[in-house]
């Protein structure tokens, strides 16, 4: 099998398997109860806290953690809005975002807030021009994600920031989820940048956990009322074989990043190379500095993008039709539509998305399963 759908999730890595299960086995106190037995399992949540918080390079207060990219997305951003509304109900994010900020904006705007979605170039990125063009008095958050999760792009993080420092009461949030380990740590966490969200199960953790970055002194209101876990901020009694297998995901992803990236990098520069020569074959994903190195999305032209993953699921190949929320639904990529790739492209469009788990001879295999259903596909049609 080879797995080329990381961008949906990747598989727990072997080691944090590990310690996930001597955890669940020997650590089942509550953290918050007043006995040793309890006590121990705080310690153990603390000692988590502070090993991502030294990996990352900011202070172990500033790590909160959630169930995943989901729910630190719609903290962020409705945590944002019920803090803020009194000065203003403005909100500008991307019309390439992630389901789960657009969808959290969305439920702002019924509530009575403004949203300002802003457009993208045909490289799917958005302008620092626009950005300061849209801000108003009002404006309280700006929502943009660090590395689209269908086509790559990356967004211009820096410029944006450079922007936003003559605003300094807005919040600036980020949606790392595609960026953890990813060579773009700097980008992330810009000095001007407030909150970010991450979640475990994008590099190689359980399901089901994740954190936020939250820089201190800045607030949002709680998304959930409970019993005062997470300093007061996000209640619920923590999930800690799953931070604490976190915690050892994000040591062993960043301790073999550099490497990883090479990889990653000449598997999509090969297949790249290899498929852009054909004339039914259109890539929506550059080789540029604009462009993560892990993901490419392609199409065939005149063959659907679901014919397309099972087709190369009969071959032992996972790909997916670009975001794995939308590709069950039969929703064509927002992403491709907002760089304006006309909807016969679109709607072929499919996803590449390594890991550090891929090797350099998958892509020599899924070139050659490529040219044998490439023309398949050409006779079909």
């Amino acid at each position: 099998m080879i797995y080329f759908d990381n961008s949906a999730t990747t598989k727990v890595d072997n080691d944090v398997l590990i310690t996930y299960q001597k955890v669940s086995g020997n650590y089942w106190g509550n953290p918050s109860s007043l006995h040793n037995f309890g006590e121990k399992s705080f310690n153990l949540l603390q000692q988590s806290r502070k090993q991502i918080a030294d990996i990352l390079g900011v202070a172990p207060a500033e790590i909160y953690f959630t169930s995943g990219g989901t729910e630190g997305d719609n903290w962020v951003i409705k945590g944002t809005a019920m803090a803020k509304r009194e000065f203003g109900k403005h909100i500008i994010t991307t019309q390439i975002e992630h389901a789960a900020v657009k969808n959290s904006a969305a439920a702002l705007e019924d509530l009575g807030f403004d949203v300002t979605y802003l457009p993208v170039d045909e490289e799917g990125r958005v302008s620092a021009k626009d950005l300061e063009a849209a801000i108003r008095p009002d404006t309280i958050l700006v929502s943009i994600m660090a590395v689209n999760n269908e086509v790559g792009s990356i967004q211009p993080l820096a410029e944006i920031a450079e922007v936003l420092k003559k605003y300094p009461k807005i919040h600036f949030h980020v949606d790392a989820v595609q960026g953890m380990a990813k060579g773009i740590h700097d980008l992330i966490f810009n000095d001007r940048v407030d909150f970010i969200t991450f979640s475990g199960h994008k590099f190689h953790a359980p399901r089901g956990i994740g954190f936020i970055y939250g820089k201190n002194g800045r607030k949002i209101n709680p998304l959930m009322d409970g019993g005062g876990q997470e300093r007061g901020q996000r209640s619920g009694t923590e999930n800690l074989p799953a931070i604490v297998g976190m915690a050892k995901a994000v040591r062993i992803v960043k301790d073999h990043e550099n490497e990883s990236i090479v990889t990653e990098q000449a598997i999509r520069e090969k297949i790249y190379h290899h498929i852009i020569k054909l004339d039914k074959v259109r890539i929506f994903s550059k080789l540029n500095d604009h462009f993560a190195h892990h993901i490419l999305c392609f199409a065939i032209l005149g063959v659907k993008g679901e014919t397309i993953v099972h087709a190369f699921e009969k071959e032992g190949i996972y790909i997916s039709t670009t975001s794995a929320c939308s590709s069950k639904k039969g929703v064509t990529s927002g992403t491709l539509n907002s760089m304006g790739v006309p909807q016969s492209e679109a709607k072929s469009a499919v996803r590449i998305s390594l890991g550090d788990h891929n090797q350099l001879a998958e892509a020599d295999k899924f070139n050659q399963v490529f040219d044998k259903l490439y023309d398949q596909f050409k006779k079909l049609s």
